[in-house]
């Protein structure tokens, strides 16, 4: 990595450095880079994502991002899938996109990678609850099950295949079971 991990960095230092592949994130003033996504990983990833964006895209409600870099409350993280009600997305001058999200994704969603810390992801997912995300998944492939965390909530566990998966407010008509999920791997 970039710096001996007895040393640590600030914000501002960290933001400075080139970016890595896979991405790398700012917590508690180190570098912790992201295990670099695998095929249950990568394949629930790509399904999602245009899943969700079908459902609140053409009504311009929100939209969903991978792998983009959220800076905001002394960390700088990358979750696996990014939402934000479009109203929030940073603009820049043209108005178009910016590069910078300054800010907590709405919902935030985490997909656990192989030899990855449930414990770190999890940590991850509640500072964002923290800073104004509305709701949080994690989703373990493994097991075939999703956490779904709320602010201020108990965390809720689906695994039962006929189970809706709750969403957001703002995204209450993507209808998706554990199995719908999951079945993504076999195809």
């Amino acid at each position: 990595m970039l710096q001996a991990a007895s040393k640590t960095l600030t914000l501002e230092e960290f933001l400075q450095l080139p970016e890595t592949k896979p991405a790398s994130e700012y917590i508690d003033g180190q570098i912790i880079p992201k295990p670099m996504p695998q095929g249950k990983h990568s394949t629930l990833q790509g399904e999602l994502i245009p899943a969700i964006n079908c459902v609140v895209k053409p009504q311009r409600i929100a939209r969903a991002f991978p792998e983009l870099r959220c800076t905001f409350g002394g960390r700088s993280t990358v979750p696996d899938i990014a939402v934000f009600i479009l109203s929030r997305i940073p603009r820049d001058e043209n108005g178009e996109v910016a590069n910078i999200f300054p800010i907590a994704p709405d919902w935030t969603i985490e997909i656990l990678s192989p030899d990855q810390s449930q414990t770190k992801v999890t940590k991850n997912i509640l500072h964002c609850l923290k800073h104004g995300t509305q709701m949080g998944w994690l989703i373990d492939p493994d097991e075939q099950t999703v956490f779904v965390y709320r602010p201020k909530q108990e965390t809720e566990v689906f695994d039962e295949p006929d189970a809706i998966l709750p969403t957001p407010l703002f995204a209450g008509k993507l209808q998706l079971t554990v199995k719908e999920l999951f079945a993504w791997l076999l195809e």
